[in-house]
């Protein structure tokens, strides 16, 4: 749509609309933009919004604050953006750790690049969406900041964790592609305002909106099950958990932007970057102080353009980011991506991690170090979203 949350637009705020409330759940050492918390101060002053609960991977997005969780009367369409059901699924491998080469599997997860053979349809209507809902998109990744990638469990950080310290995860990070694209570029020119409640407007985006969600899901389970396969091994999920929705509640409308959906006991996955650990984390009762939401990674640092002069300067550079800093292997034959997503264009997730345990969200239970983290095989065989839109519903 072309639209943006900011200090000056598109949003009609005046400097005299009373702010909703506003819980920030990091501490004074976060590094927190000064546009991100400009952007959360545009949120809490919006129509019909109540409460506003901030992260410590808070950053700057195109159409608000990622990494918050936004309570309103209404719906607010693009709070949430056009990557409906956008989340992180980590699974189990029946693939032993000693067993693993991080070589031979990050070449064979090559196989993961380009479009699904497999039958779309019949997975698409087993679970209940169309047949030719954006069919030729599922099972791949897309760009950004998606991957998947083959992780260890580095550090048990407490008795109750279940993970097997002899198995290899995989953690998935994939949205709804081109289907939440669609959805949010249909959208009536109102909606900037909001979604006037029990409206045929938010009734066709919510019925939109929870099939992205089971897309997206499902979506993560097919690109598991690729490469799995070409791991030559079984996969059995552990938690699915979206960050990019909106839920109904008694007290209205919940938008997750960059914030991971959690009940308390439920476990989430929390993402490191590349070159860093990420961690598995289990919501405590604290999250209902926080909108059922926590991080659901480690949140930018320096945006995209701001990496292609801080790393990658020579090609000897970037010949050593494919690798990090454990001896895994990194699959990106994309320049720019493989420069906009180094590892230094995060923050700490241990720190991420550290806030949302001291202000009671989450109970730590493992560290996770990354193996082999895919992205994208090669630059000429990317699945442009653009090219999906021509699979319709």
């Amino acid at each position: 749509m072309g639209t943006s949350i900011s200090a000056s637009g598109p949003f009609t705020t005046h400097a005299g609309d009373e702010a909703a409330r506003v819980d920030t759940f990091f501490g004074r050492g976060a590094w927190i933009e000064g546009a991100a918390l400009a952007q959360l101060d545009v949120a809490a002053r919006l129509p019909g919004v109540s409460a506003v609960a901030a992260f410590p991977d808070l950053h700057p997005g195109r159409n608000g604050p990622v990494g918050a969780c936004i309570l309103s009367d209404r719906v607010l369409p693009l709070l949430i953006g056009n990557d409906i059901g956008c989340g992180m699924a980590l699974f189990e491998l029946d693939l032993p750790l000693r067993k693993l080469r991080v070589d031979k599997a990050a070449d064979r997860l090559r196989a993961v690049e380009g479009q699904w053979d497999g039958d779309a349809s019949e997975r698409l209507v087993a679970d209940g969406l169309a047949p030719s809902c954006f069919a030729r998109s599922l099972g791949t990744i897309g760009g950004g900041n998606h991957f998947c990638e083959l992780q260890a469990v580095d550090e048990t950080l407490s008795e109750t964790s279940r993970l097997d310290t002899t198995r290899v995860y995989m953690l998935v990070h994939s949205g709804s592609r081109g289907f939440g694209e669609e959805i949010v570029s249909t959208l009536p020119s109102g909606a900037v305002s909001g979604l006037e409640p029990s409206s045929s407007s938010e009734s066709a985006y919510l019925a939109g909106h929870d099939a992205a969600l089971r897309w997206a899901r499902l979506n993560r389970a097919v690109v598991a099950e690729r490469a799995a396969e070409a791991l030559r091994a079984d996969v059995r999920l552990v938690v699915d958990v979206p960050h990019n929705l909106v839920r109904r509640t008694v007290s209205g409308y919940v938008h997750h932007k960059g914030a991971a959906h959690a009940e308390a006991g439920e476990i989430v996955p929390v993402a490191g970057s590349r070159d860093s650990l990420s961690f598995v984390v289990r919501a405590l009762a604290g999250v209902e102080r926080s909108l059922g939401g926590v991080s659901h990674g480690a949140g930018r640092k320096y945006d995209r353009a701001a990496m292609h002069h801080r790393v990658g300067r020579t090609k000897s550079d970037r010949e050593a980011m494919n690798r990090n800093r454990f001896g895994g292997v990194v699959v990106c034959e994309d320049r720019d991506l493989l420069l906009e997503e180094a590892g230094s264009a995060y923050k700490d997730a241990a720190r991420v991690v550290d806030d949302l345990v001291g202000h009671g969200l989450v109970e730590r239970l493992a560290s996770m170090r990354p193996l082999v983290t895919f992205k994208r095989a090669r630059e000429e065989a990317a699945f442009d979203v653009r090219d999906s839109r021509r699979d319709r519903r």
